[in-house]
């Protein structure tokens, strides 16, 4: 019997799980909550779907929680609880408000230096016409907060309202520390101020570290050095410190999941064992885009997947359906040029680096592409499905 063809590609389908608490068997919910999604809603596994779960409900399990007094312990033990240095925070209340309090309270005075025209991700402290109008170059100059004032007055977030100068200002304050603000983007202009540093950016950490280093600093941490283990049996992270963390309540953060490859690892098994599939399983938190009106990079955690299997490793390698069709085929029509295309996709290199018919196909992680597939399928809202399965992903024109 003829084979009946698909007429569908890739679904991303959201899940919905009972809420997630400390100690649960998270394995066992995310398994037992797929099958019943497929059951309830008339679908069928396949091998090769990919089932992600978020990172939130994994530290959550995990019971990955710090109080701002663990934060306060770390940074007063690793940068000596005197004048700190910190550097290129980005401008989060959710990211990063209830560290900068620990930080704080873990020292007499804080330099706060953030970078301008915006922070690493993209959110404004003044537009780039403004600073075009004001003559100011932001790769040289260093203001201080009375010049920026001067320049360019209040500049609220244009999306949460937010004075973030001031807010961070007045949070240090209420810490019990005392606070001065700078802007700069060279990390050395920081060491007229402070020779004890922690460094607050994420993507470009490892840069910033080196040249504070080389600059003479005495001590220089970044955020992923502090809670890398347990203060007074507080959570922790060994690989990212506090980075990729996020508020739980007003004295407590969440942070990233710890080592939870075991955990992909389990879901796998338990889906094979129920089935006989074989999936593949991710964890995903933040996705890798950036929203063209607010110019925000969405990307505030250190990677979009901490763990996944081992079919997940590497990039698409994929051509470019439209090129075949108006270059390599482009006398073809209807049946034979379907027929031509099938023919090439199934014929095509295991790497097609430098070939012209992938050219736009745009290399990029599968666990990249995938989680900010996931995160945008479960949002960060009150949708109520921390799990994703996506199917048909790795399908191609000849399926």
């Amino acid at each position: 019997m003829e084979q009946k063809e698909r007429r569908v590609g890739t679904i991303s389908r959201g899940i919905r799980c009972p809420i997630i608490r400390q100690g649960d068997d998270l394995a066992t919910i995310v398994s037992e909550s797929v099958l019943a999604a497929a059951e309830s809603e008339g679908f069928a596994l396949r091998d090769r779907d990919v089932i992600a779960v978020t990172e939130s409900v994994v530290a959550r399990a995990q019971g990955n929680y710090a109080h701002v007094d663990a934060i306060a312990a770390d940074v007063r033990a690793k940068l000596g609880g005197e004048t700190v240095g910190v550097l290129f925070p980005i401008l989060s209340r959710n990211r990063f408000a209830i560290c900068l309090r620990g930080i704080a309270k873990g020292a007499k005075k804080i330099v706060l230096m953030l970078s301008y025209p915006s922070d690493e991700v993209g959110n404004e402290l003044v537009s780039l016409d403004k600073l075009d109008e004001a003559g100011v170059n932001p790769y040289s100059d260093v203001l201080t907060l009375e010049k920026y004032r001067e320049l360019f007055g209040v500049n609220k977030h244009e999306f949460t309202g937010v004075d973030y100068v001031e807010y961070y200002g007045n949070l240090i304050r209420e810490s019990g520390a005392e606070v001065e603000i700078i802007f700069a983007n060279r990390p050395q202009a920081i060491l007229p101020y402070a020779d004890h540093i922690l460094t607050c950016d994420i993507h470009t950490r490892a840069r910033t570290k080196r040249i504070l280093k080389a600059a003479g600093a005495k001590v220089v941490c970044g955020l992923d050095d502090i809670l890398v283990s347990s203060v007074e049996g507080s959570g922790c992270n060994e690989r990212y410190g506090l980075l990729g963390s996020n508020k739980s309540t007003e004295d407590t953060v969440k942070l990233f999941p710890r080592e939870c490859t075991g955990l992909v690892l389990e879901i796998q098994a338990k889906i094979l064992e129920a089935t006989g599939k074989h999936v593949e399983v991710m964890v995903y938190g933040d996705g890798a885009f950036k929203d063209p009106k607010g110019k925000i990079w969405e990307l505030a955690d250190p990677v979009v997947s901490p763990a996944f299997t081992d079919g997940l490793i590497g990039t698409p390698n994929e051509l470019k359906l439209k090129y075949l069709a108006d270059n390599d085929y482009k006398d073809l029509s209807g049946e034979e040029l379907k027929k031509a295309i099938s023919e090439s996709i199934r014929a095509k290199q295991s790497d097609l680096v430098g070939n012209m018919a992938s050219q736009g196909t745009t290399p990029r992680q599968l666990t990249d592409l995938i989680g900010s597939l996931c995160d945008l399928t479960s949002g960060s809202g009150d949708k109520g499905t921390p799990v994703i399965l996506v199917q048909g992903y790795f399908d191609n024109y000849t399926n």
